[in-house]
């Protein structure tokens, strides 16, 4: 009797599969692959940003950097995709933190281009909004910038604060402009 060996994928053959997709040429289009599901692998991505491999904390930058440019969404689900293999990861908030920002021009023509803690580089846009969720009990806004493909980076404490610093007001609004968008965050009525 003759059969097909199954193998079940490791977070070592996933990164090796995304580092050859993705030699020389950026980003993989992930986009364009449907490989079928094989399963959920135990890797989560806390809230802040930590990539984390059967309980213990990618210690190695680059590994968690590579899984990260094979990641997709499906609706609320987060995979971890090359040519070959799909396998479901956790994600406990978004999959990006936003650690850093840079300020160019001013008024309605002011850019924010946002660093994650991955390296990648996202201008607030149309096709890159800005958004704030508040949490029912507490009020708390959470700020969120989309990076790509669906899959957004909160922003971290420091940098909405400073956000909030060079923020304005447009139409009954407080928020912020970038790319020539007013993305609002609070009514102007609503501040203290």
């Amino acid at each position: 009797m003759s059969g097909q060996m199954i193998v079940k994928p490791t977070a070592d053959s996933i990164a090796t599969a995304a580092r050859m997709a993705a030699k020389g040429r950026g980003l993989p289009p992930v986009e364009q692959w449907n490989p079928p599901f094989c399963g959920d692998l135990d890797i989560r991505i806390s809230r802040d940003g930590t990539w984390f491999y059967m309980g213990t904390p990618i210690e190695r930058p680059e590994l968690a950097r590579v899984f990260s440019t094979i990641l997709k969404r499906e609706g609320d689900k987060y995979f971890l995709v090359t040519p070959v293999e799909k396998v479901g990861i956790t994600v406990d908030d978004a999959p990006f933190l936003a650690v850093d920002f840079h300020v160019t021009g001013s008024g309605s023509a002011q850019v924010l281009e946002f660093t994650t803690s991955m390296g990648d580089q996202t201008k607030a846009s149309a096709e890159n909004p800005l958004r704030i969720e508040r949490d029912a009990d507490t009020g708390e806004p959470a700020p969120y910038v989309h990076v790509r493909r669906g899959l957004e980076a909160l922003i971290d404490r420091k940098s909405f604060y400073r956000l909030i610093d060079i923020g304005t007001h447009h139409d009954g609004w407080f928020g912020l402009w970038s790319s020539g968008v007013f993305f609002p965050i609070i009514k102007s009525t609503e501040l203290p």
